[in-house]
């Protein structure tokens, strides 16, 4: 079997590939739409689930047509997560014939767990994340020098609110599978990483303050996962650099002629001799 698919095709084919492709995909995004515009209804009533755990029985529209385009919106948002496999498969299909075997099974893993991520991180976000929130910012209710001080969310603003938080774990949950992709790829090492654990943190916030609400509970609520999945993607690539180092010497354990553990230098072995990344055994 070949290494990589010997077509050739001309600009125009690749083209027309793409084409194929996408109108698959936007086919796919239309009727999930048309279905999700139908339980319109059910969805939003999952979305709000949080703010009536936290007490607030209440939402309110104040411009007319605000409630439909609420539901429009619930729709699109819940067609776009529904169709994310399908989206990544098609991309997928269009790049895989220009790559070789040894990359398709380098990233074919990571493909497979983008969705896993993604699913987690809204999860998190919609179970924790958004109570706790919802919590904090809804016990500023109460009376303020007489007056009487009473939230009433509107249903756009709390729409608002809840995709940020499921899109924005989401993403930030996708974190590991970035640098372990970029690091396979060689844009960054495992000892800049190890090093640059400051500034993960000064980016960890500046992530959490953009796509989070504007208040303190809400950016710590991912400033913090996002940091711990940072040192799970380094524990990650240690270990894919220790269990390559035992494939590539597996006698990398055993003891040299002088009394010292043999090591093993070159290019299949991770800098140090066994070592991974160079800063200490595993």
């Amino acid at each position: 079997m070949k290494d990589i698919d010997d077509t050739k095709a001309p600009l125009l084919e690749h083209l027309i590939e793409l084409r194929r492709r996408l109108l698959w995909s936007l086919g796919t995004l239309i009727l999930a739409f048309g279905v999700c515009l139908y339980f319109a209804k059910p969805i939003f009533a999952v979305l709000v689930q949080p703010l009536l755990q936290a007490g607030q029985g209440k939402l309110i529209f104040t411009d007319v047509f605000e409630a439909f385009f609420v539901e429009v919106k619930v729709a699109l948002f819940a067609a776009l997560m529904l169709c994310f496999p399908v989206f990544a498969t098609q991309i997928w299909k269009f790049v895989a014939p220009g790559l070789y075997v040894k990359e398709k099974r380098a990233l074919l893993p990571f493909l497979l767990l983008t969705p896993v991520f993604f699913g987690a991180g809204a999860a998190f976000a919609y179970f924790v994340a958004m109570p706790w929130a919802l919590h904090f910012l809804l016990s500023f209710e109460g009376t303020v020098g007489g007056v009487e001080q009473e939230a009433l969310p509107g249903v756009g603003n709390y729409l608002s609110f809840a995709t940020r938080f499921l899109f924005g774990f989401g993403v930030a949950f996708l974190l590991p599978i970035l640098l372990m992709i970029l690091e396979r790829a060689g844009i960054v090492r495992l000892d800049q990483l190890t090093r640059s654990r400051r500034y993960a943190i000064v980016g960890a916030a500046v992530v959490s303050a953009v796509l989070t609400p504007p208040d303190v509970v809400s950016q710590l609520m991912l400033l913090v996962p996002l940091y711990a999945l940072y040192e799970l993607a380094i524990l990650a690539i240690r270990l894919t650099h220790w269990r390559a180092a035992r494939l590539a010497s597996p006698d990398a354990g055993s003891v040299s002629d002088d009394g010292g553990p043999q090591t093993k230098e070159g290019p299949e072995a991770p800098p140090g001799g066994g070592r991974v990344g160079g800063s200490g055994p595993i």
